[in-house]
C-alpha cells in the first residue's frame, strides 16, 4: 500500500480547558458506557431466586406445608440455598472481574489544558483531543486533526483488510484500531452514541452463552421437562385417586414423586463452578471477559504462540553494533549505555540515537536502542515512515544528514546477499538482528525505501523467559501442540524454539514462502511448528486453516500485528502490557504478563468442563431413575383400577427423598465440582452424560420398584409395615445410588475414596441412631426385607456395571478402573 507524503504540520491542538469539560460533564456529554457490562447485584439475586426450578420447587413446597408436615418440607430448604450459594459466588465473581477489569483497562491519552494525560475511556467527554499511536484502540468517534502518517484498522467493524490511511479530516470509529503512525482525533460521539459502544458492551458481557457445555443443558432440561408432565400427571392420578389414601398422605407421596425429578442442582452446580473458575484465575492476575472461553480453552489443542512477550521477555539489550565490513565487536555485561554497542562508527550512533528519540511510540527494540543510546543529535526529521508489522521497516529523512532506515535485513536487502547471510548466522544464534541503511529517498516517498545502502547490522539480546520451557513441556504432556508464529526472523525464531526444547524448532518455517491456498497452508501446519516472518494476515489464515482441520486454537498475543488472529482464534489470550487494541479482543488477558500462566488457565478450564460433566452424571441418574420409579408405580396404580388388584401409593415420603439426595448427589456433587480434573474437553457431552445417566437410572428404577413390591403389604398394612416397605425400597436406592456416585467419582484417589466412605458412613447413622430413625421414619429392623434390599442392591450395581462397561466399550475406552489421571491426586 502506497503512502502519500504528509501536509505540514501545526502546532497540536491544545484539547479542552478544565471548565469546558466540567461543562460538558454536567451537560451530559460524557462517553457514559458501563466500565464493563457485568450483571448487577440486583440482576444476579433477580436470576438466581426466579428460576424456573425455584417454582417448581415452591409450589411443591406450599402443598407439603399444607399438609401439616414441616419436617416433609425440608426440601424448601434447597431453594434457599441454591439461591444463597449462586448469589454468592456469581457476586465474588462480578468483583473480581470487575476488578480486574479496571486494572486491564485501556486508557486513552487526552490533551486537556495544554498537557496529555491518561484517562479511563467513561471520563472522555464531546471535543476532547485523543492522541493516537500504533495498537490504540478508537474509543470514541471522532475526526482525525493531526497524522503522521496514520493508518487505522477498520476490519472489525465493517470486514475491510487493509488499513486505511486516515489524513486530517478524515472520520475514525470506535472498535478500530491503529497499525502505524500516529496522530490524534476529536471526539465527535461519546457513550452509546458511539459506533461500537453497544457492541463492545455486548461482548463483554457476565454470560454463558454460546457454549456446547450450557446449549447441553438446556437440551436435557427440556427433555426432563416434557417427561415430568406425563410422570407429573400418572404420579398425581395415582396418589389422589387410585391409592386410596386420604388427601394429606397422596399429597406427601405425589410432591415425594415430582421433587427428586427436578434437577435443582444441575445449573446451580455450573453456575459456581464457572464462578469459582473465574475467582481462581483472578487470583492469578487472570481476566476472563468472555466466561464461554473458560470452556473453550479445556477444549484447545492447538496454542499459537508469539514469540516476542511469549516465549521471550518483553525487553531486550542492545548488544552490538556492526558496521557493514566491520569484525564483531560485542559488549561485555557490565557495558555502560553508550559503550554496549561496542566500537561502532560514531556517526551510525548519532543515526540510531535520534531513530529512536524521534519515535513517538516505540516498540521493543527501538527502545533498548533508546535506552542504550539517551544522548540524541537534536535533528530535526524530514520525513517519516512508521514501523509496521507488514512492511517490516521503519524510517527517518533528516535532511543534509540523510535518509535512514530501520528493518529487517532479509526484507530490506536481497535475503541471498552477504549482509543478510551474516544477519542470518547472527539470529541462529537467538539473537535479534536489524538493519540500518540508507536510502536514496525521502523515507515517506510513494515509491520508498528505494535503493538501499546497508550500513550496520544492530544486534539486540532478548532473554527467554525462565518459565517458558516448563509451559511449553507442560502443553505437550497433555497433548496440546505449540505453534510458534512469530515475524521475526525465521533463524532467530527456530533458534529460541530450539533452545526450550520445542519439537521442530530447528527447521523453522519462513511465512514468505507458505502456500496462500488454505488446505496446503494446514498440510504444513500439522508437519511444522516454527515460523517466522508471519504478516498479520498469515496470522489469521494460520488460524482459519487450523481450525479448518477441526482444531481448537487458542492464539496469544500482545502486538497489534496480533489483533487479527486473535479475533479469529477460538481463544484469544492478550499479555496485560500488550496493545490496548489485543487487550480489547482477547477473551482472556495475563494481566501479569506471564506465559506461565496459561497452563493454569487450561487446567481451569478442564476442572471446571470435567466436573460438571461428572456431576451431571448425578443429577440426571437422579432425575431418570426418579421418573422411572413414578411410571412404574403409576402404571400399576391404573392397572389396579383397571383390573382390580389392590392399589400401590408412593414407597417414599418427602423427607426420604431430601435424605436420599443428601449423600449420594448433593454434598459429593459440591465437592466433585471443585476438584483437580486434568481430562481435555470434548465434544459430545449430551450423549455421554446420557449413556451413563439412563441405563443407571432404570435400574434404579426398576430395582427400587421391585424391591417395594416384594416389601409392600397392600394398602391395609399397618403403618410399621409400610415404614418397613419404604425403608427397603429407600435401601435399594441408596445402595445403587452410592455405587453411581463411586463410578462417577473413578478414578479413585484417597480423597475420593474418603467422599464415597463418609457417604456410607453418613447412610449408617441415619439408619441406626433411634432419633434420625423416628425423625426421618425409618425401620430397618425387618432382617429379612433388609436382607432383600441389600440382595436387590448388589444386583443393581452388578447391572449398572454391566452398563457401563458396554458404553465405555462402545466409546472405545478402557474400563474406568485405573489409576488417576495426573493432577488427581490432590
Amino acid at each position: 500500500m502506497s503512502i502519500t507524503a504528509q501536509a505540514p504540520k501545526s502546532p497540536p491542538a491544545p484539547g479542552l480547558t478544565s471548565a469546558e469539560v466540567e461543562q460538558r460533564r454536567r451537560d451530559g456529554l460524557t462517553n457514559d458506557v458501563p466500565e464493563r457490562a457485568s450483571r448487577s447485584v440486583r440482576d444476579i439475586v433477580r436470576a438466581n431466586v426466579f428460576t424456573r426450578i425455584n417454582a417448581i420447587l415452591g409450589v411443591l413446597f406450599i402443598l407439603v406445608m399444607a399438609t401439616g408436615s414441616i419436617i416433609d418440607g425440608m426440601f424448601g430448604l434447597l431453594i434457599v440455598a441454591n439461591s444463597a450459594v449462586g448469589i454468592i459466588q456469581e457476586v465474588r465473581a462480578k468483583k473480581t472481574l470487575d476488578n480486574l477489569a479496571i486494572v486491564g483497562q485501556a486508557k486513552p491519552v487526552v490533551r486537556r489544558d495544554g498537557a496529555a494525560a491518561e484517562v479511563a475511556p467513561q471520563e472522555v467527554v464531546l471535543d476532547d483531543i485523543i492522541e493516537l499511536g500504533p495498537g490504540d484502540q478508537i474509543v470514541v468517534d471522532g475526526e482525525v486533526v493531526e497524522s503522521e502518517l496514520l493508518e487505522v484498522d477498520e476490519s472489525l467493524l465493517t470486514g475491510e483488510a487493509d488499513p486505511i490511511d486516515k489524513t486530517v479530516g478524515a472520520p475514525v470509529m470506535s472498535g478500530s484500531f491503529v497499525v502505524s503512525g500516529s496522530g490524534a482525533y476529536r471526539a465527535t460521539k461519546v457513550g452509546k452514541d458511539a459506533y461500537a459502544a453497544k457492541l463492545a458492551e455486548e461482548a463483554s458481557k457476565f454470560t454463558l452463552v454460546n457454549s456446547e457445555l450450557r446449549n447441553g443443558i438446556n437440551t436435557i432440561l427440556k427433555v426432563i421437562t416434557y417427561l415430568l408432565i406425563p410422570a407429573g400427571l400418572l404420579s398425581i392420578y395415582n396418589q389422589l385417586v387410585s391409592s386410596g389414601e386420604s388427601w394429606r398422605p397422596a399429597v406427601n407421596g405425589m410432591v415425594a414423586a415430582l421433587v427428586p425429578m427436578v434437577p435443582e442442582g444441575l445449573v446451580l452446580m455450573t453456575s459456581i463452578a464457572f464462578a469459582v473458575g473465574v475467582v481462581r484465575l483472578g487470583r492469578r492476575k487472570c481476566l476472563v471477559q468472555e466466561l464461554p472461553a473458560i470452556e473453550g480453552l479445556a477444549r484447545v489443542d492447538v496454542v499459537c504462540a508469539d514469540k516476542t512477550g511469549t516465549l521471550t521477555e518483553n525487553g531486550m539489550r542492545l548488544a552490538e553494533i556492526r558496521p557493514v565490513g566491520a569484525s564483531p565487536s560485542v559488549a561485555g555485561d557490565g557495558a555502560a549505555a553508550n559503550g554496549a554497542a561496542g566500537n561502532g562508527d560514531d556517526e551510525l550512533k548519532r543515526v540510531l540515537a535520534a531513530m529512536a528519540a524521534d519515535d513517538p511510540r516505540p516498540n521493543a527494540s527501538v527502545l533498548a536502542i533508546k535506552e542504550a543510546l539517551p544522548d540524541t543529535p537534536g535533528w530535526r526529521p524530514t520525513g517519516v515512515a512508521p514501523f509496521s508489522s507488514a512492511k517490516k521497516w521503519s524510517g527517518f529523512s533528516y535532511g543534509e544528514h540523510g535518509n535512514w532506515l530501520l528493518g529487517a535485513p532479509d526484507v530490506l536487502l536481497d535475503p541471498e546477499s552477504e549482509i543478510a547471510a551474516t544477519a542470518q548466522e547472527i539470529g541462529a544464534q537467538g539473537l535479534r538482528v536489524l538493519l540500518l541503511a540508507r536510502s536514496d529517498r525521502p523515507v515517506d516517498a510513494a515509491d520508498a525505501p528505494g535503493e538501499v545502502t546497508a550500513a550496520a547490522l544492530v544486534v539486540l539480546e532478548q532473554k527467554v523467559r525462565p518459565d517458558a520451557r516448563d509451559t511449553l513441556d507442560y502443553f505437550a504432556s497433555q497433548q496440546v501442540d505449540i505453534k510458534v508464529i512469530s515475524g521475526d526472523n525465521a533463524v532467530s525464531v527456530g533458534a529460541v524454539a530450539s533452545s526450550l526444547g520445542l519439537t521442530g524448532g530447528e527447521h523453522a518455517v519462513d511465512a514468505r514462502k507458505l502456500p496462500e491456498d488454505r488446505d496446503r497452508l494446514a498440510d504444513v501446519l500439522e508437519q511444522q511448528t516454527t515460523f517466522g516472518r508471519v504478516r498479520p494476515d498469515q496470522k489469521r489464515a494460520m488460524v482459519s486453516a487450523l481450525q479448518s482441520r477441526g482444531h481448537t486454537v487458542a492464539m496469544t498475543g500482545d502486538g497489534v500485528n496480533d489483533v487479527l488472529a486473535l479475533k479469529d482464534s477460538d481463544i484469544g489470550v492478550a499479555m496485560g502490557a500488550g496493545s490496548p487494541a489485543t487487550r480489547a479482543v482477547a477473551q482472556i488477558v495475563l494481566l501479569d504478563n506471564k506465559f506461565a500462566t496459561l497452563p493454569y488457565v487450561v487446567g481451569e478450564g478442564r476442572r471446571v468442563i470435567g466436573n460438571i460433566e461428572r456431576v451431571s452424571n448425578l443429577f440426571l441418574t437422579k432425575t431418570v431413575y426418579s421418573v422411572v420409579l413414578a411410571f412404574l408405580i403409576g402404571i400399576a396404580g391404573v392397572g389396579s383400577q383397571i383390573f382390580d388388584y389392590e392399589s400401590i401409593g408412593y414407597p417414599f415420603l418427602p423427607r426420604h427423598v431430601t435424605i436420599a439426595a443428601w449423600f449420594t448427589i448433593g454434598i459429593p456433587a459440591f465437592i466433585l465440582s471443585l476438584a483437580p480434573n486434568n481430562e481435555r474437553a470434548r465434544t459430545g457431552f449430551v450423549g455421554r452424560v446420557m449413556r451413563l445417566a439412563i441405563p443407571s437410572g432404570v435400574v434404579i428404577g426398576v430395582m427400587t420398584f421391585i424391591a417395594y413390591l416384594l416389601a409392600y403389604e397392600g394398602p391395609d398394612a399397618s403403618e410399621t409395615e409400610k415404614v418397613q416397605a419404604g425403608t427397603t425400597a429407600l435401601i435399594t436406592l441408596l445402595i445403587i445410588a452410592v455405587w453411581v456416585l463411586a463410578i462417577v467419582a473413578r478414578p479413585w484417589v484417597w480423597w475420593k475414596v474418603l467422599l464415597i466412605g463418609g457417604s456410607i458412613t453418613g447412610y449408617l447413622v441415619l439408619f441406626s441412631v433411634p432419633f434420625t430413625r423416628e425423625f426421618f421414619k425409618l425401620d430397618p429392623s425387618n432382617v429379612t426385607l433388609t436382607t432383600t434390599a441389600f440382595v436387590l442392591g448388589g444386583i443393581g450395581i452388578v447391572l449398572v456395571e454391566l452398563a457401563w462397561w458396554v458404553s465405555a466399550r462402545l466409546r472405545g475406552e478402557a474400563h474406568p478402573l485405573l489409576p488417576a489421571a495426573p493432577g488427581e491426586e490432590v
